[in-house]
């Protein structure tokens, strides 16, 4: 195995129109990451209930570590409406007080984010101040080489607090244009594009690296370097976007990992992302030779 990457949050199932899909930002980022060769593991709560048995079930089958998926003997497993626009654009209703807001500090946890290179959290884990404390807990002794925020903005689901704390606590910051713009708004910035707003969000919250994604236009990064780098994306076929911003991240911080540049990371981010936009569901299989294919076959210079 390469690397270790912690992904700590909320595994739960979107119920989508054709049925529950097994799902979750931190979950899907972390079996793209599994996929790509490293030991990944999902640090999550689910409910001792019929969702809880089956979700624990086919993280197995996916061949992901459950080392760290805890048990809740009172909260449900987590749970995501999903409904889809006349462009497949999704919109959510999250069900609250649900199992991974109670994810508790361990002594195996700790041991486990001591020895990892890297650790990805969100926001919507952070709803709750169980889970909040126990991921900042996580955070004041890690030691590796990236805190990476993929920021995932969810209705109703953060607080002002909540994200300049975060903030403060990442050195990778992934996040999409409509993002953006709450962190502009929040926090002042100035800027009238893209480049010009994340480049003063990274000097800002003093990133090492602030990446946008751009959906089919592809995205934007720069880095504490002075490197700035656009990769446009891909038109394929849409079927399914859930998951697509997740294997971006995996691609990314896959290439950062290994040492590669930063174009090559956005590259690869946006060759995995387009591929899980082409499938249904979010943990559909696709191999990092395929990946490789993939990109190198058809990502633009």
């Amino acid at each position: 195995m390469g690397f270790t990457v912690v992904a700590f949050g909320e595994a739960l199932w979107d119920l989508l129109p054709t049925g529950p899909v097994l799902g979750g930002a931190p979950l899907n980022f972390a079996y793209r990451v599994n996929s790509l060769g490293h030991r990944s593991i999902i640090v999550s709560r689910l409910g001792k209930d019929e969702l809880g048995r089956k979700a624990r079930k086919q993280i197995v089958t996916l061949g992901m570590d459950d080392t760290c998926l805890q048990w809740d003997d009172v909260f449900p497993t987590g749970t995501v409406e999903v409904y889809f626009d006349e462009d497949k654009n999704p919109d959510y209703t999250i069900i609250e007080k649900v199992a991974y807001d109670q994810i508790e500090f361990s002594t195996n946890l700790e041991n486990i984010v001591k020895s990892a290179d890297c650790l990805c959290f969100g926001t919507l884990a952070q709803r709750n101040i169980v889970s909040r404390r126990s991921l900042l807990s996580l955070l004041s002794i890690f030691s590796g080489k990236y805190t990476l925020l993929d920021i995932n903005l969810r209705k109703n689901c953060y607080s002002a607090e909540t994200l300049k704390s975060s903030l403060e606590q990442a050195n990778i910051l992934k996040l999409n244009e409509e993002e953006l713009a709450v962190l502009v708004d929040l926090l002042g910035l100035q800027g009238n594009s893209v480049p010009d707003q994340a480049d003063h969000l990274r000097k800002h919250a003093g990133l090492e690296y602030c990446v946008v994604t751009l959906g089919e236009r592809g995205a934007f990064a720069l880095s504490r370097r002075g490197e700035k780098i656009y990769c446009p994306g891909y038109h394929v076929s849409l079927v399914d976007p859930c998951g697509s911003g997740d294997g971006f991240a995996a691609g990314f911080i896959h290439a950062l990992l290994a040492d590669e540049s930063l174009k090559h990371a956005c590259c690869l981010g946006n060759a995995l992302g387009a591929m899980v936009a082409q499938q249904e569901g979010a943990t559909q299989p696709i191999s990092y030779q395929a990946a490789m294919t993939f990109m190198e076959a058809g990502c633009p210079d």
